[in-house]
C-alpha cells in the first residue's frame, strides 16, 4: 500500500544580498595600458584629484583595476599619489 505525498509546505522568501561573482583580472601589458588609460582619462575628466574608489566609479571599473592602471601611471611619473588621492602630475 503506497502512502499519499504530504503536501508541500509554501516556503518563505528570504531576503538575501546578492554577492557579486569574482571577475578574473587578467595582467598583461595591453589589459594593463587600457587600465591605465582609464585612470587617466577619469582623473583628466575630473580635472582634480580622486579617491580610488571615485576612479572606479567615474571609470566603470573595479578598484583593483583602478590600482593595476594607477601602478603603470606612477611608474611612468604621469600621477601623484597623496595620502587617499591620486591625481595627475
Amino acid at each position: 500500500m503506497k502512502k499519499a505525498a504530504a503536501p508541500k509546505k509554501a516556503c518563505a522568501t528570504k531576503k538575501t544580498c546578492a554577492k557579486k561573482a569574482a571577475s578574473t583580472l587578467y595582467i598583461t601589458a595591453e589589459n594593463v595600458g587600457f587600465r591605465a588609460g582609464d585612470v587617466y582619462q577619469a582623473l583628466a575628466n575630473a580635472q582634480s584629484a580622486l579617491s580610488v574608489k571615485e576612479i572606479a566609479k567615474v571609470a566603470g571599473i573595479s578598484e583593483q583595476e583602478v590600482l593595476l592602471g594607477a601602478g603603470w601611471l606612477m611608474k611612468e611619473g604621469k600621477i601623484n599619489g597623496d595620502c587617499d588621492t591620486i591625481s595627475l602630475a
